[in-house]
């Protein structure tokens, strides 16, 4: 029992420093960035890489690990499935602007860099994305999509 609170705990806090990190990242990002406002951006960025990694292994160990619910609680509920997918879309679409952060970062610090526009979409899309995860978790927490 107190391992399941101290999991499903780690996960919620997983999910706020994510949602915080990509909405920092958001309103910091402009049409041309100084390698030092990219530095700035990477770091955040890292804490989002960290929280996601987390999640998804605190998710995983809820998930596989059979500790809470029953393992085919998640397994067999095609809400579950789609929440997950789109936490993996997210990932995938955070891969564009973590490589450009990283690249452009060194060198002179008051060098300005001008930003892609599909580093703006990238990020607007995972929030987009991110949005709807927690009305899927909520369908799931209410027992739509169990086979029960």
């Amino acid at each position: 029992m107190t391992t399941e609170i101290i999991l499903r705990y780690l996960h919620f806090i997983c999910i706020f420093a994510i949602v915080g990190s990509l909405v920092s990242e958001h309103l910091l990002l402009k049409n041309t960035l100084s390698r030092r406002e990219l530095d700035r951006l990477s770091k955040i960025d890292a804490v989002y890489g960290l929280a996601a990694l987390v999640l998804l292994g605190v998710g995983m160990t809820l998930w596989l690990g059979g500790i809470g619910k029953p393992t085919d609680f998640y397994s067999k509920n095609p809400i579950f499935h789609v929440k997950l997918t789109l936490f993996v879309l997210i990932g995938i679409l955070s891969i564009y602007p973590t490589v450009f952060f990283l690249k452009n970062r060194k060198g002179d610090p008051e060098e300005e860099i001008a930003v892609p526009k599909g580093i703006f979409w990238s990020l607007r899309l995972e929030l987009l994305l991110l949005l709807v995860i927690p009305i899927l978790a909520g369908l799931m927490a209410k027992g739509i999509g169990s086979a029960g």
